[in-house]
C-alpha cells in the first residue's frame, strides 16, 4: 500500500451553524459559534500610566474597521469587534491598576536574573491577586501591557548591562538552591532566598504558573504591539516588526473571546464521542535530577473545549535516548483524570480515546492508558512528529498544496498540513513545506481517519485566528504548558481549561 493523495481542507461551524474554511471568513459573515456574555469583556488593565491609556486608544481603535495592509483580496479586513463578536467591549476597563516606574525598575534591573524575573513577575501578579481577594468588582481577562524592557531583560538568556545594573539581595548560586530545596538550612532567610530559583527566569511563563492557583486568565501584550508608532527607531520607523493592525486585531481579540467564556469556533466534521490528548512532558531543571520531568495531558473534546491535566513530577526523561516515558500508575492516573472529567461533562465515557505523542508509546505506559479507559471505549495511539527528510516540490511559483498525503501502509504516512492554501491563495509556512510524520503507534484506526483529524485538529488553536496551525492542538502547545508547569513550585493544580496556559 503506497499513495499520494489530498485531503480536503476541514471546514469550521460558525453561528447558525454555517461552515467555512477560514476563521476571519465565518467570524465576519455569521458571527461566532457562542453567543458570549451579553454583557460583553469584562477587562482589568494593569500596566504603566502611559501603557493603560495606549491600551484603552488601541481599544477605541478597534470597535470600529481596520483595513488589511496591504490590501489582501483573499482575506477580510477587520470589521470592528462587536462586528465580529456580537457583543460589547467597553474601552474603558471594569479594572484599572497602575505600576508605577520606579518599582518596575527596582526588579528590571536586578543583576541576578532568577530575583529579576521573579520581582518583576511579582510587580504585576501581587497587584492582581491582591484585587482577587479584596475587591468586589469581577474581571474575567486581565490585559497585563508591559514595556519592551520586560521581554528584553526577563527571559532565561537575558542580562542587564552594567551601566544601569541593580545588586540583588540574597543571591546564591543556582546549585545552593537547589540543595536547599531538599535539604533546608537552619536559617529561614536563606531557604526564602532560595525560593526564587524554583522559579523559571521567563516573565510569561512565570506569571501564568504563579497565577494558576488564582484561576486568573491574562492576555500579556508588548505595548509596542499594540502602539507600534509610539516606539520608533532614530530613523523614524518603528523600533520592532509588528504584524500588520488589522492582523494584531484579530488574534488578540479572538483570543480575548476565548478567554472570556466563548468559542469563535469550532470543527464541523469531528465525530461525536471522541477525545483527543496530547501527551506532554518537559523536562523539571530546578529538582537538579536529568531524569526529572513533568508530565500533563491536554484533551480536546468534540465541542473545541480543552483541558489542561497535570500529572507526576517523575524519573521519565531518558537522557541516553533524549525521550520521556512514564511507569505504569502516573500512566493510568493520568488518562483516568482524564477520562473522569470526560464522563463528568457528558454523562458517559468517550467511545474513542485518541493518544497523541512526540515518541512512540512504550509497552509499559501504554498498559496504564489502555487499563484507564473503559472497555467500551476504543483506544489508539499515534506518534506525530516534524520530519526533515522528506520533501516534495512542484513546478511554478507556489509549493505543494495543504492537505497532500502520503500513505506509505496501513499504519504510516506523511502528512503536509502547511503549504499553498487555496482559499487563502498563498501558503502557510516561510519555507518549503516538511510534512508531519504519522505513525499509528497502538490500535488499528483507519489511516485516512487519523489524517483527517488531525488536519481538523490544526484549525483549533483559539489564540490566533489563522487558517491553520502546523501542529494540531493537541501538540502544538505541548511546550507551553510544560514550560508552565514547570515554571515554578506549582502543586495540586485543578485540571483547568485550555485558557489559562495560553
Amino acid at each position: 500500500m503506497s499513495d499520494l493523495i489530498r485531503l480536503s481542507e476541514p471546514t469550521l461551524l460558525f453561528r447558525h451553524g454555517q461552515a467555512m474554511e477560514d476563521p476571519r471568513d465565518g467570524l465576519s459573515l455569521f458571527g461566532p459559534l457562542d453567543a458570549g456574555k451579553p454583557y460583553g469583556v469584562r477587562a482589568g488593565v494593569i500596566g504603566s500610566r502611559d501603557s493603560i491609556e495606549r491600551f484603552k486608544k488601541w481599544v477605541r481603535q478597534i470597535q470600529c474597521a481596520i483595513s488589511s495592509d496591504p490590501p489582501h483580496p483573499y482575506r477580510p479586513p477587520f470589521p470592528g469587534f462587536e462586528a465580529i463578536f456580537r457583543i460589547p467591549f467597553d474601552p474603558q476597563p471594569r479594572v484599572e491598576i497602575e505600576v508605577q516606574d520606579k518599582e518596575l525598575h527596582e526588579a528590571l534591573f536586578l543583576d541576578d536574573k532568577h530575583h529579576r524575573v521573579f520581582n518583576t513577575v511579582e510587580v504585576y501578579s501581587k497587584k492582581i491577586v491582591k484585587h482577587i481577594k479584596e475587591e468586589e468588582v469581577e474581571v474575567d481577562l486581565w490585559f497585563v501591557i508591559i514595556p519592551d524592557e520586560v521581554r528584553k531583560y526577563c527571559r532565561p538568556q537575558s542580562t542587564v548591562s552594567a551601566d544601569i545594573r541593580l545588586k540583588a539581595v540574597g543571591k546564591m548560586s543556582t546549585k545552593r538552591a537547589a540543595t536547599l530545596q531538599s535539604e533546608p538550612s537552619m536559617f529561614e532567610e536563606e531557604n526564602v532566598d532560595a525560593l526564587v530559583y524554583q522559579y523559571e527566569a521567563h516573565f510569561h511563563n512565570q506569571l501564568k504558573a504563579r497565577l494558576l492557583q488564582y484561576e486568573a486568565l491574562t492576555q500579556v501584550i508588548l505595548e509596542s504591539t499594540i502602539a507600534p508608532n509610539d516606539f520608533l527607531n532614530p530613523f523614524g520607523y518603528p523600533k520592532r516588526k509588528v504584524d500588520a493592525p488589522s492582523t494584531i486585531a484579530w488574534n488578540l481579540m479572538t483570543a480575548a473571546f476565548y478567554k472570556t467564556g466563548g468559542r469563535p469556533w469550532k470543527i464541523t466534521s469531528i465525530r461525536e464521542g471522541v477525545c483527543y490528548i496530547g501527551i506532554v512532558f518537559k523536562q523539571d531543571e530546578r529538582s537538579g535530577d536529568p531524569k526529572a520531568a513533568c508530565c500533563a495531558a491536554q484533551m480536546f473534546l468534540d465541542s473545541g473545549d480543552g483541558l489542561v491535566f497535570k500529572g507526576d513530577v517523575g524519573p521519565w526523561y531518558n537522557p541516553d535516548r533524549g525521550d520521556f516515558h512514564l511507569k505504569y500508575k502516573a500512566a493510568k492516573e493520568l488518562v483516568d483524570t482524564a477520562i473522569k472529567s470526560y464522563a463528568d461533562k457528558w454523562g458517559q465515557p468517550p467511545k474513542e480515546v485518541f493518544l497523541h505523542g512526540k515518541v512512540r508509546f512504550d509497552d509499559e505506559e501504554w498498559l496504564g492508558f489502555s487499563d484507564a479507559v473503559p472497555a467500551k471505549s476504543n483506544i489508539v495511539g499515534i506518534r506525530i512528529r516534524d520530519d526533515k527528510d522528506l520533501k516534495l516540490y512542484r513546478k511554478g511559483k507556489y509549493p505543494i498544496l495543504r492537505g497532500l498525503a502520503y500513505i506509505r501502509d496501513k499504519s504510516t504516512a506523511y502528512l503536509w498540513t502547511k503549504g499553498f492554501a487555496p482559499r487563502v491563495q498563498t501558503w502557510l509556512g516561510k519555507e518549503v513545506p516538511k510534512p508531519l510524520l504519522v505513525d499509528i503507534n497502538r490500535g488499528i484506526p483507519d489511516i485516512e481517519t487519523v489524517l483527517n483529524d488531525i488536519m481538523a485538529l490544526t484549525k483549533l488553536n483559539y489564540n490566533s485566528c489563522m487558517l491553520a496551525d502546523g501542529m494540531p492542538v493537541t501538540l502544538r502547545f505541548a511546550d507551553a504548558v510544560g514550560e508552565i508547569l514547570t515554571a515554578g513550585p506549582i502543586t495540586s493544580v485543578p485540571p483547568l481549561p485550555f485558557k489559562h496556559y495560553i
